[in-house]
This record gives C-alpha cells, sequence and structure tokens, in this order.
C-alpha cells in the first residue's frame, strides 16, 4: 500500500511519457491524461499527508547507488507532506485552467510535456530523502522553467515583458520569450553552482547524502575547525537564493513571465521558485543541531550570524521589489514583482522563526506563509491570464471598469489580493503578521522595519492594480467571462483564500503539530536572545489598511492621476524612472558583468588564441623544424644543398598550412588529402628515395 504513495512524483513523469507518445493525438487526449496524472498526484500526497497527520511518517524508498548512499524513494514527514499536498493540487487546478486557456495554441505536445515534467520533478525535489535525488529534481525544474518560459520561442511582440523600445543606460528593458527563458537558466545556474559545492562537502564529510544523517549536525563542527563554514553555509544555500530569486539573483523572475499565464502560475504559485524556500525549511532543523553542536564547540554565533544575514536579505528583496510594483504598468509583471517581494517575507521567515523560537518556529513561520501565498497568488495570477485574454492587452493602462462584465473574475481577484495585503481575518494577514511578530522577537531592528514598511507598499500596488483593472469607468472591450474550466480554478482559490484565513486561527495549533513531525525537528531554545522591539506588528496592520483604503479610494472613486503630477516635477520624475526601471541592477548587469565577459572573452581570442596559439602554430613551431632539419641534413648530408633544404621549408610551410585549413574547415578535406599526397611524394622525390 504504502509503494502506491511513490505516484506522488511517478504519476507526473508517467504522463510526460505518455504525452510524448500521444504527440500525433488531439488536444483533448494529451490534456485529459496529464490532469488525470496530475490529480492521481494529488491524491496520492493527500493520503500521505493524512498518514503523517496521525502520526505516522511514510518512508519507501530503494538502493539506487550504493557506492553514494543514494536511494529513490520518497519521505512523507510534517514537512514534506504538507509541501507536497500543496504543489500537487495547485498544480492540478492550474493544469485544468490550462485546457481551456491554451486550445489552440502552438505547441501543445511541448507544452504538456514540460508542465507534467516540471510538476514531476517539483514532487520529486519535495520528496526525496536525500541531498542528490533532490538535486536532480531541483534540475529538472530549472530545464522544465527554461523550456516554458520560452515556450512562444518565435518571439512575437505580444509574448514580449517590458516597454518595447525603453533603455535604461542604453540596455534595452524588453525581454523576448526566448530570451527570458535563457536569463532564467543563467542566472539560477550560478546559483546552482554554489550548491554543488555545499552537497559535494557534505558528502565528503559523511560519506552520504541522507538527510537522516545530514541531521546530525555533526558537520559543522568539522567545517568550523578548518575556517571554512562560513563560506560552505553561503555556497550551499546559494541555489536557494536564486531559485528564489533573492538580491542579487532577483531579475530572472521579473521577465519570466514571457511564458503562458498558466506557466507564470505554475512558477509563481507551485514550482519553481518554492523550491528555493522549501529548501532552507528542511535545513531549519538541521541549523538548530549544528548550533548545538558548534556551541559545544566555542562558537554559538555561527548559526545565528548566518540566519541574521539570510533575514536582513530577505527584507531587503521585500522592499525593494515592492518599490518596482508601485509604478509598473504590466498586470503580470505587478504580480512577479510582488512574488519576489513576498519570496523576501519566506526567507525573513525561515531566518527570524528559527533565530527566536528554534527550528519548528522557523518551520511554521515560512511554511505558513509560502501555502497562503500559494493559493492567493495562483488565483491572481490566473484571473490576470482571463482579463489579458479578454483585453488582448499587458498593460492596465488599457484595462479599467472590468468588474461590470467579469463580476466572478473581479470577487475571485479581490479575495486574492486582499489576502496579498494582509488585510485580516484573510489568510495573508495571519502567515504575514507572524513573521513581522518573530522578527520583532528576535530583536532584529533593521529587517523588521523593512518588513513593515513592504507591507504599506504591498496594500498600496495591490489596491493600486485592482482599482486601475476593474474598478472605474468600463472601456470598450467587450470583455466577458471566460469558461468554466477557467473561471473555476481562480474563483475556488479566491475563496479559499478566505476560508483559510477563517479558519486558521483553528487550524494552526494542528498545523504546527503536524511540523513536529518533521525530520531533525527538536525541542530546541531560541538561537538568539535580543530585546524585543515593541509595535511591529500594530505598525503593520495600520500601514496595510491605510495603504488600501488609500489606494482604493483614490483610484476607484477619485480617478486620480499622479503621472501629471510625476511630469511636473524632475525630481518625480527621476524617482520614478529609477523604480520603472528596476533601480537599473539590470542595466548595470548587462554593462558590466555581460559587457564584461564579452570583452574578456574578445581580449582571450586577440591574446591567447590569436596571439600564442597561432604564433605557436604558424611561427614558433615552423621555425624550430627549420632550424632542426638544417642542423639534421648538414649531419647526414655533408654536401649541402640549400636549394633542397628551401624545398623542405616551403614544402613543411605548405603541408602545415594545409593541415590548419582543415582544422578550421576552410578546405574540403579530399582537397587536403590529394595535396598532403602529392607533397609527401615531391618530397620523397627530392630527397633522393627514388634514386
Amino acid at each position: 500500500m504504502q509503494e502506491a504513495l511513490l505516484l506522488a512524483w511517478l504519476a507526473p513523469y508517467f504522463a510526460t511519457a505518455t504525452v510524448m507518445v500521444l504527440s500525433k493525438s488531439s488536444w483533448r487526449a494529451k490534456s485529459l491524461v496529464s490532469i488525470a496524472a496530475l490529480l492521481l498526484s494529488a491524491l496520492a500526497s493527500t493520503v500521505g499527508l493524512l498518514k503523517v497527520a496521525q502520526g505516522h511518517e511514510v518512508h519507501v524508498y530503494f538502493q539506487w547507488v550504493k557506492t553514494l548512499g543514494v536511494n529513490i524513494g520518497v519521505l512523507f514527514d510534517g514537512l514534506s507532506s504538507i509541501m507536497a499536498a500543496v504543489v500537487s493540487w495547485l498544480s492540478f487546478l492550474i493544469a485544468v485552467y490550462s485546457y481551456e486557456y491554451m486550445r489552440g495554441e502552438g505547441g501543445e505536445t511541448r507544452y504538456w510535456l514540460f508542465f507534467t515534467f516540471f510538476v514531476g520533478s517539483m514532487m520529486l525535489l519535495v520528496l526525496s530523502d536525500n541531498l542528490l535525488t533532490m538535486f536532480i529534481g531541483w534540475e529538472g525544474t530549472g530545464l522544465a522553467s527554461y523550456a516554458l518560459i520560452g515556450h512562444w520561442f518565435t518571439d512575437e511582440e505580444e509574448r514580449w515583458v517590458g516597454d518595447p523600445g525603453r533603455r535604461a543606460l542604453g540596455v534595452p528593458m524588453w525581454f523576448e520569450p526566448s530570451h527570458s527563458g535563457l536569463r532564467a537558466l543563467v542566472f539560477t545556474r550560478l546559483g546552482d553552482v554554489g550548491m554543488v559545492f555545499g552537497v559535494a562537502t557534505l558528502h565528503t564529510l559523511l560519506g552520504t547524502t541522507l538527510l537522516s544523517e545530514v541531521a546530525r549536525g555533526t558537520w559543522a563542527a568539522s567545517l568550523l575547525t578548518r575556517g571554512i563554514l562560513p563560506a560552505f553555509l553561503w555556497l550551499l544555500f546559494l541555489g536557494a537564493m536564486a531559485k528564489s530569486a533573492q538580491f542579487p539573483f532577483h531579475e530572472w523572475l521579473v521577465t519570466a513571465m514571457t511564458g503562458p499565464t498558466s506557466v507564470s502560475a505554475l512558477i509563481h504559485a507551485a514550482t519553481m521558485v518554492k523550491a528555493g524556500v522549501y529548501f532552507l525549511l528542511r535545513f531549519a532543523p538541521i541549523l538548530v543541531a549544528a548550533h548545538a553542536a558548534l556551541a559545544a564547540a566555542g562558537a554559538p554565533q555561527a548559526i545565528p550570524s548566518f540566519l541574521e544575514s539570510l533575514a536582513l536579505i530577505g527584507a531587503f528583496t521585500a522592499f525593494m521589489m515592492a518599490t518596482m510594483a508601485l509604478v509598473s504598468r504590466e498586470l503580470k509583471l505587478i504580480l512577479a514583482f510582488s512574488t519576489a517581494s513576498q519570496l523576501g517575507y519566506m526567507f525573513m521567515g525561515v531566518a527570524v522563526g528559527t533565530l527566536a523560537l528554534g527550528s519548528i518556529g522557523g518551520l511554521t513561520a515560512g511554511l505558513a506563509h509560502l501555502m497562503s501565498h500559494a493559493v492567493f497568488k495562483a488565483a491572481l495570477f490566473l484571473a490576470a491570464g482571463a482579463v489579458i485574454h479578454a483585453v488582448h492587452s499587458r498593460f492596465i493602462d488599457d484595462m479599467g471598469g472590468l468588474a461590470s462584465s467579469m463580476k466572478l473574475t473581479a470577487t475571485a481577484f479581490l479575495l486574492a489580493a486582499l489576502s496579498l495585503s494582509g488585510i485580516p481575518p484573510f489568510a495573508g494577514f495571519w502567515t504575514k503578521d507572524e513573521i513581522i511578530h518573530l522578527s520583532a522577537e528576535a530583536g532584529l531592528l533593521v529587517p523588521t522595519l523593512l518588513a513593515v514598511v513592504t507591507a504599506g507598499l504591498t496594500a498600496t500596488y495591490t489596491a493600486r492594480v485592482f482599482a486601475r483593472v476593474f474598478a472605474g469607468t468600463p472601456r470598450e472591450h467587450h470583455a466577458h467571462e471566460p469558461g468554466p474550466a477557467m473561471l473555476a480554478p481562480y474563483l475556488t482559490l479566491g475563496l479559499l483564500s478566505l476560508g483559510l484565513g477563517i479558519a486558521w486561527p483553528f487550524v494552526s495549533k494542528g498545523f504546527e503539530s503536524t511540523l513536529e513531525h518533521t525530520l531533525g525537528v527538536t525541542q530546541s531554545a531560541p538561537l538568539s536572545e535580543a530585546a524585543p522591539i515593541a509595535g511591529a506588528t500594530e505598525a503593520t496592520l495600520a500601514l496595510a489598511l491605510l495603504g488600501f483604503l488609500a489606494t482604493l479610494y483614490l483610484y476607484a472613486f477619485r480617478a486620480w492621476d499622479p503621472y501629471a503630477r510625476v511630469r511636473e516635477s524632475g525630481l518625480l520624475r527621476g524617482i520614478h524612472s529609477f523604480l520603472y526601471d528596476r533601480w537599473l541592477i539590470n542595466p548595470v548587469y548587462y554593462r558590466v558583468i555581460v559587457a564584461g565577459f564579452r570583452k574578456l572573452s574578445e581580449l582571450t581570442y586577440r591574446f591567447v588564441d590569436s596571439g600564442l596559439v597561432d604564433a605557436l602554430y604558424h611561427r614558433v613551431l615552423p621555425a624550430a623544424f627549420t632550424g632542426l632539419s638544417r642542423i639534421t641534413y648538414r649531419l647526414i648530408e655533408p654536401g649541402y644543398d640549400a636549394l633542397l633544404h628551401t624545398h623542405l621549408v616551403n614544402l613543411f610551410k605548405a603541408l602545415w598550412s594545409s593541415f590548419r585549413r582543415m582544422q578550421t574547415g576552410r578546405a574540403p578535406h579530399y582537397l587536403i588529402y590529394l595535396w598532403l599526397g602529392a607533397s609527401i611524394l615531391l618530397l620523397l622525390v627530392l630527397t633522393g628515395w627514388f634514386r
């Protein structure tokens, strides 16, 4: 019976193979196979969650690579069972939405193939009991994201993200699907290099990558004595920072909006970007165990210092991305900024929760916000896809008044928007409030201030986008509600945002008790002692309510146009451009890093390939051969013939030139062989072999 739980990650992979076989079949056949497989995965995940909730952890595995101590199977503990249920059920709802949304679009086989492969890889990542198979799933999500973000690889302008023609510091600020897919692959792979070093280090020390062995934390003292513990920690979590778009790796997520909206929902709500947060959650109990080992070794501040730095990065990312969302004109791009901002809250939540309450605090704070965000962000993206389909534009300037013709869509969007804004009693209020409360309890002043201000900014840009899209005078774009396959998923998720918020005070204890069954969790004291910061949660609620209500009033009821004021002031224009151009970070990347590597490659070609290698081939080696042949010929033939020597040298140069032309492909091989044969024959004649 327990072996059937393997279907939680195997079923999507089976669908991937089946879709390939059905490549010539109808859209309906491929869609139904994919949706059924994802439903089976969700049901298996639910069974695993119920078993864990009853106090029975499930570990089904088969030995895969004996020499590396690697298993293949599933581990349903407190953390993975909740995460697997969230991922699989959201993926199923997004797949149902895709059935109508992607009908008639090109590349249907490719879409479902990578969609199911994406979900299967994420489920493998979540349910792995060792770091190696987790990394395989990790890389699978990266490959699938590259294909799905660049799904419309023909790069029509309506698929772009950014303003066509806009430049910052001379760098284009618009991105085609093919370019965006490549950016996602490159940015996340940069972080993965560090993660590989970290995993390899753990295997070197422990002889295995099993999480049960890593969870003992004994590796920390060994790395401390070698003086490389801080470097190891940053390398290990570099992949998580890149995957979850934390500064300075956030840029890939911003431009990942070029794929279908269903893909955006899948990446932002259920899979890819949550992988980094999950990795951090998985290591929260492990870091607590490492802290205990280090405290015994006389280094009690190593892990707390690292967690404080992570909290600061998360808070800064949340603030920075929220400021960009304030001025953005693209519906999906505003939601993308919001996702990166909320991921910052999640990183901060894991760090401050672990500092303030130990491993269970980090797990509860981080996973609760991950779960609530997954629900309301999926609803927002799917509703945004319906709106963009209806008005045939991605810019909110072309929208407005859609509530009159898309009432259910407006309702779902508003419910999810209130949760994102942290308005009680919605789910987002409880989970965000808990993170800020724990940050204040841990005494982290700067992260707490950034988080409080970001809460106000979040409510402001969320109210702005709702008002600009759904409020005001209706425009002549003949919008209407989508069909039930599209409408039902995001309406369900919008209502779930409200229902989960209402139920949270009653279910939060059960949620926490389930997480107590997570691998490595033990009763632990706070990792740091500091004076708490008073008034943080009260200020958060006040700013959220004020920001949402004031912005909604100005945009929806007063038809406020801030751009007139911005155009009149040079200072405001400068601030607006700075935020609109994403703090100029992307142009700096292209100006400094991309252009720098291009210049480096040009210099390498000029001085190494052309200067050193070509000089060796064309000047040094021929000159050496000439001198050597002259000396050899004088020793062998006392009656030295200068004319014959000249012929030999010229023949060698011709032979060498022919060889180089064949290497570079500048001459057909058969001509080169003929020339070589003739040259060798002439050489033999001149040296007297046929006397």
